[in-house]
């Protein structure tokens, strides 16, 4: 089978023990192919300079003359520093090696020498990296390392490698992509990563092995999506007269963002594949109104909804607000079930549950115990999905004979995560507020100016608002000199009353305390609530128009936004005070971008960019995948025509005549074997 030779187990090549096997399969290297891909991360210039034309603190290689005998001094413990001077032209510089002193045996005086090292200008010295036994005028490769095998040793490898094996090794890229992008071949590709002669090699070679990496990514993606999207989901042949008619009877009008969203799920509840579709949109957008007409959608064609949400407060706001959407559909039940449900009617809602007396079910992570059965479970909508894990996700989608899925996000996704994170899914996107919504106004204070904004809040509440102050911890802390919920909250019901009342919430609180706090504030009971991030998501309160957050630094981009999002709901203009002090020009940036854009999707980048990369295929969830020589975010449109040319191969009958490309189908099943737990 072609490319056989790069599967090779890494053991197979001379130099290659126990102990070396072992630092290599740490890195990540196991067979040939692996070590041929294990690209450098940077390159050093290789090329012969003069002293005269160098800049100080510059990585240079000089080519002279050893113009003194090497003189080795030893210091300290075991430590040894050898010295000599070289000739260069009509310049003469005194080269530094430490630690080397077997060098002083190979270097003469009056032989031909080339340096590598850093120069020193102010002195005329260069401390010496390494000595060149051949003339180099490349660029060498800097490898990732550890303490278990030195890089000399890995390109020793890859030479042997390369050497043996480059025969065998073949294009993963399509001809017809390769030469439509002006790709090389995979040979050339590799040898130039490696062994480039001129920065334009490297630039060419990083070019394909970045879009050769984007590509075989989003192969993946596609034929996971494939797998998942066989004729194996059921099709829920919903009313659709019925569902015209509810919709009509809305309180509201649906905007041009929503009716689009609403019609693209209802497509796919009808097609004979299983729906996997990720409903994103702001914070205030309108997603669970979505939601409701999906829900009853799915309950008009006989089948039950499950709706699983990360926190109880967001489950119970889903509880009510289904319920106020369904009042007058008398044959519609709606249950919530979660861990503070009592035993004896936890027990009545799994029989009914599997009966099919109730149509929606709302819970948290109690949606997903093992005792938890369906009658006939046709939708489960996974809300904040990014909060939960693989497994979790997984647990809930193997519930009811393989229900279709619709995962929400208030957390606006860039166009990088989108493609890569969630390139397995449908997205459907909501970028417009509902009729009558003001866009929030966001000012950055110091903290000292706390005095201000407490008087700001004060004005606001006398015209009838109610007020958020949001601290990041509960109570002190020893190690950080933050603000602190409970303290907040003595401090300014002492200092606010008796005209303006004060209320504390924290996830400390037992959940009928948190209930009957967000219940009292709703109405107005007290005008200000003190309290942590519990009320990032599932808090909806419209009379609130004053958010304070305390040690704004403190908190991410996309958390930032989360709360903003909790003012502004009402028809009201609302306002948004980050109290900060940043130390670092980073800090001070956050905070300024956070009263530039009210637009999450410009937030989310920025957020992304600050947050790194995690591994979409296996566990991680922290962003965007691993990738060794493409970067998603500033090679973007590389990484969109890449996900295009994937969705193009997979498509029928174009896969059928690319799994004649044996290197291809090889390698992506090596890769694919290697990727485990997907969710």
């Amino acid at each position: 089978m072609e490319n056989s030779g790069l599967t090779t187990n890494i053991n197979e090549l001379d130099g290659v023990g126990p102990k070396r096997l072992s630092a290599l399969n740490n890195l990540g290297i196991f067979n040939v192919g692996d070590l041929l891909e294990y690209f450098p991360f940077r390159y050093d210039d290789m090329q012969t300079r003069i002293p005269s034309t160098t800049k100080d603190g510059e990585k240079v290689t000089f080519s002279g003359i050893v113009s003194s005998e090497p003189v080795l001094t030893r210091f300290g413990y075991k430590k040894t520093r050898l010295n000599f001077n070289v000739l260069i032209g009509h310049e003469n510089i005194k080269v530094t090696f430490f630690n080397q002193p077997w060098l002083q045996k190979e270097i003469k005086r009056e032989d031909p020498i080339a340096v590598y090292g850093v120069y020193d200008a102010n002195r005329a010295s260069l401390a010496g990296i390494k000595v060149l036994t051949t003339q180099v005028d490349g660029l060498n490769g800097i490898y990732p390392t550890s303490k278990a095998i030195k890089a000399k040793t890995i390109q020793d490898l890859i030479e042997q490698a390369f050497a043996k094996y480059s025969d065998q090794i073949t294009n993963l890229i399509p001809a017809i992509i390769q030469t439509k992008y002006r790709l090389v071949d995979r040979r050339t590709m590799i040898h130039d990563m490696h062994f480039p002669q001129s920065s334009m090699a490297v630039s060419k070679a990083k070019r394909t092995a970045a879009f050769e990496e984007f590509f075989i990514f989003q192969v993946n993606l596609q034929l996971i999506k494939l797998t998942k999207t066989k004729k194996n989901g059921r099709i829920i042949n919903y009313d659709n007269l019925a569902v015209k008619d509810f919709i009509a009877k809305l309180p509201f009008e649906l905007t041009t963002a929503q009716k689009k969203v609403v019609n693209e799920i209802a497509y796919d509840l009808k097609r004979p594949i299983h729906m996997n579709r990720l409903l994103q949109g702001d914070v205030g957008s309108g997603k669970t109104v979505v939601a409701v007409i999906e829900a009853y959608a799915t309950i008009t064609a006989n089948m039950q909804v499950a709706i699983m949400a990360p926190t109880e407060i967001l489950a119970q706001q889903h509880a009510k607000s289904f319920g106020n959407f369904f009042a007058k559909s008398n044959d519609i039940r709606v249950e919530l079930l979660t861990s503070a449900t009592k035993t004896k009617e936890r027990r009545q809602i799994l029989a009914d549950l599997l009966t099919g007396e109730i149509d929606v079910i709302i819970g948290t992570h109690a949606l997903i115990q093992n005792d938890i059965e369906f009658h006939n479970l046709g939708l489960a909508i996974i809300d904040e999905q990014h909060r939960f894990g693989v497994k979790q996700r997984a647990i809930l989608r193997e519930k009811g004979m393989n229900p279709d899925i619709l995962a929400m996000t208030a957390t606006p996704i860039p166009r990088t995560l989108a493609i890569t994170a969630y390139g397995e899914m449908d997205v459907s996107l909501i970028d417009e507020l509902p009729a009558g919504r003001q866009p929030i106004k966001t000012k950055w204070l110091k903290n000292e100016d706390f005095e201000q904004a407490i008087e700001f809040m004060r004005t606001q509440i006398n015209k009838g608002a109610q007020a958020y102050i949001v601290a990041p911890l509960i109570e002190e802390s020893e190690n950080l000199d933050v603000q602190n919920a409970t303290a907040i909250y003595e401090n300014l019901n002492a200092y606010l009353a008796p005209k303006i009342k004060v209320g504390l919430l924290h996830g400390r609180m037992k959940n009928s305390e948190k209930e009957h706090v967000m219940a009292e504030f709703k109405a107005n009971m007290f005008q200000v609530l003190v309290a942590t991030t519990v009320i990032e998501v599932g808090v909806d309160v419209p009379n609130a128009t004053v958010m304070l957050i305390l040690d704004a630094d403190r908190f991410g981009l996309a958390q930032l936004h989360q709360l903003r999002g909790r003012v502004g709901r009402g028809a009201k203009q609302s306002y948004t005070l980050l109290l900060a002090d940043p130390k670092s020009q980073y800090g001070k940036q956050r905070m300024a971008i956070m009263t530039e854009t009210t637009n999450g999707f410009v937030l989310a980048q920025k957020d992304l960019e600050l947050r790194g990369q995690g591994d979409i295929l296996g566990n991680k969830q922290s962003g965007i995948p691993d990738f060794r020589i493409g970067d998603p975010i500033a090679d973007l449109k590389m990484m969109e025509i890449a996900q295009q040319e994937a969705i193009q191969l997979i498509d029928t009958p174009n896969w059928d005549s690319v799994k004649s490309n044996q290197a291809l189908v090889q390698y992506l099943s090596e890769r694919m074997a290697r990727y485990r737990n997907l969710d």
